[in-house]
């Protein structure tokens, strides 16, 4: 039986991977997610994830907007006020997000029991 040694970098998963790393970054599914609410502005975005950081917030618009996911409108006043949106690539992408959330709530409780229950077992003394 012969091994097959692939680059995984010499196809297309390349790309994939690195979509998949910027995704699931800490913030990224976070911003898609509040942005399915409607448009929004920095300020608001920011209000709603007090965690983050206004360089982080901004790298992730970046990010989420150069991916095509988030559409950045800047309107000509003074002074200057620009909203963020959802392309309907990011809508698309909202619409596998919201399963994920609808989970994570669902089974909240389970999992902060599994930690609690791994939590007390690592800090358990060994049996002598």
């Amino acid at each position: 039986m012969s091994v097959r040694h692939t680059n995984v970098c010499d196809t297309a998963s390349c790309e994939i991977r690195d979509l998949l790393d910027r995704l699931s970054e800490k913030w990224s599914l976070l911003v898609v997610e509040l942005l399915g609410e409607g448009r929004s502005r920095f300020g608001e975005l920011h209000r709603d994830i007090p965690e983050i950081s206004q360089r982080m917030l901004t790298l992730t618009l970046r990010t989420l907007e150069r991916d095509g996911m988030v559409e950045r409108t800047v309107h000509p006043v003074v002074p200057p006020r620009v909203d963020y949106d959802l392309t309907p690539l990011g809508r698309s992408l909202l619409t596998m997000i919201e399963p994920m959330v609808a989970w994570t709530r669902e089974h909240r409780a389970e999992i902060e029991k599994a930690r609690d229950d791994y939590d007390a077992k690592a800090t358990e003394p060994a049996p002598k």
